[in-house]
């Protein structure tokens, strides 16, 4: 646009827009000749070949080339005849006239200054056109000046574009430091803040694809796309307010540490007190030369023995999460709590109410309380998004990031929507949650998945109406689930899946 309206202003036939670039030389951004028909860079399509014009040469400055001298000095360049100028050097000029059948003559170099009077790039313009005769002719004064306050505001106007860039970039960094901050806080999730985007933006792209149903009609602008991008690398960002134990409990006695440990020890006092019983009553019945009761007394200490190894490893088995843990398990788990200790010479009962609580957590590692603390870091990800002063393009992060945990049969939390009440993006963003949770192999309770397992189980969910049907057959039928397998997942994890059983 400013080149365009310079040629308004001089009908000048060629015009070249260079640029500084992050090394301090000037790149070249657009390079365009009418007579000739010849355009490149800017949004021609075509790429520039030419290596950036160096503002320091042989370790001094390159006043030599007008563009750089102008870019150096800051100072404006009006040449009539480059044939005829012995200032600086047009010999690669001179090389495209012969190689073009052209005639370069007049020449005007502006440098492209900023608001702060920053030097940022230089504009060149080549041969000004006899309004009336088309013949070329020397920029006049009064060009001169209309040409330096254009190139002045068009500075302002670049600097302004590259700051929006900029800020833009450092939001995204800041979000996915966040995000990484996040999965780096517990060696469990690793990776989790960053794969839901992928999942996300590729059900996005399938949904976008689509041609029957529900959403053949939906489409996303390119904000509207930004702005899902950017709610799923956020959807956890409460997370950074949830308990590291909480979030890591990978046993259900750990807290700090796992605390079987203390149970292990309380088993090796009882052995020790069996055999110091055992040891007491041995010299007894020596005493009295009774050798069979000795035999006896031996026999049920190697019972009692074998019962505490059998019992601990049951206790060191419930210890670790699984999918159920059978009531009559969870009994076996109550009666060994009613066992009795000696501690510096007071009785205890073997294991403590909160300990019996935790080892007979019929499924993962969490208490209700727990699970509670974690399932609280999607109010805290709301009660932070929704804190910021979103530019219009992302007003709906907030939604977006908090509604993946709720489900269409308002059961879900934790506001309770509905499937009518929630967006399509939110409803999107839950399938990939709960698609890389389920095929993640870095939890503390579970092996990732296989992939015909984890897709069985969003199915049921799909039936129980805890995701949305039409939107997960475009996640089955278009193999989004594969595309992220193929991408994510090892070799081991993928499998064949019936996706007729998986619809059905």
């Amino acid at each position: 646009m400013i080149l365009e309206e310079a040629r308004n202003i001089t009908h000048a036939d060629g015009r070249t827009l260079y640029m500084k670039d992050d090394d301090g030389n000037l790149k070249f951004e657009i390079m365009a000749t009418d007579s000739k028909d010849f355009y490149m860079g800017g949004t021609s399509g075509i790429d520039i070949p030419f290596p950036p014009l160096p503002l320091i040469k042989d370790g001094r400055p390159n006043h030599s080339h007008v563009a750089a001298h102008v870019a150096i000095t800051g100072e404006s360049s009006n040449i009539e005849d480059a044939y005829t100028n012995k200032e600086f050097d047009f010999s690669g000029t001179k090389g495209f006239d012969s190689g073009n059948d052209y005639r370069s003559k007049s020449f005007l170099t502006v440098p492209l200054k900023n608001h702060e009077n920053d030097i940022i790039g230089v504009m060149q313009l080549l041969n000004a056109k006899d309004e009336k005769t088309g013949e070329t002719i020397s920029f006049t004064e009064e060009m001169e000046n209309q040409i330096i306050s254009l190139a002045s505001q068009g500075a302002v106007a670049l600097t302004n574009k590259r700051l929006v860039e900029e800020l833009k970039t450092l939001f995204e960094s800041f979000i996915q430091l966040i995000a990484t901050a996040i999965d780096r806080k517990s060696e469990y999730t690793g990776g989790h803040c960053e794969r839901v985007p992928d999942i996300t933006m590729m059900l996005a792209d399938a949904v976008e694809n689509t041609n029957e149903g529900t959403y053949k009609d939906f489409s996303m602008t390119k904000d509207e796309r930004y702005e899902l991008y950017i709610a799923a690398w956020l959807h956890d960002c409460g997370k950074v307010a949830t308990p590291v134990h909480v979030v890591d409990k990978a046993t259900k006695l750990e807290t700090i540490y796992d605390r079987i440990e203390n149970v292990q020890t309380r088993f090796e006092i009882l052995k020790r007190d069996a055999e110091i019983k055992f040891l007491n009553a041995k010299i007894e019945l020596l005493e009295k030369s009774d050798m069979d009761g000795v035999k006896d007394a031996e026999a049920k200490l190697h019972l009692q023995l074998a019962q505490f190894e059998d019992e601990l490893a049951f206790v060191e088995k419930s210890n670790v999460g699984g999918e159920f843990m059978q009531d009559a398990d969870q009994d076996r788990i109550r009666q060994i709590g009613k066992y009795e200790w000696n501690y510096k010479g007071e009785t205890k009962a073997f294991l403590s109410e909160l300990e019996v609580r935790n080892l007979t957590i019929a499924k993962g590692t969490l208490l209700p309380e727990e699970r509670e603390i974690i399932n609280d870091h999607i109010v805290i990800t709301i009660e932070m998004l929704e804190k910021l002063p979103y530019p219009k393009n992302l007003k709906n992060v907030p939604e977006f990031a908090g509604g993946h945990h709720e489900t269409l049969d308002g059961k879900g939390y934790p506001k309770g929507l509905t499937g009518d009440q929630m967006s399509v993006q939110a409803k999107m963003m839950a399938i990939a949650d709960i698609y890389e949770a389920l095929t993640a192999s870095d939890r503390p309770y579970k092996d990732g998945k296989k992939l015909s397992h984890a897709m069985r189980i969003l199915g049921f969910m799909k039936n129980d109406y805890h995701i949305d049907e039409e939107l997960f057959e475009i996640f089955v039928k278009d193999g989004v689930y594969k595309k992220y397998a193929e991408k994510f997942l090892p070799e081991s994890q993928i499998d064949e899946v019936d996706e007729v059983a998986v619809l059905a």
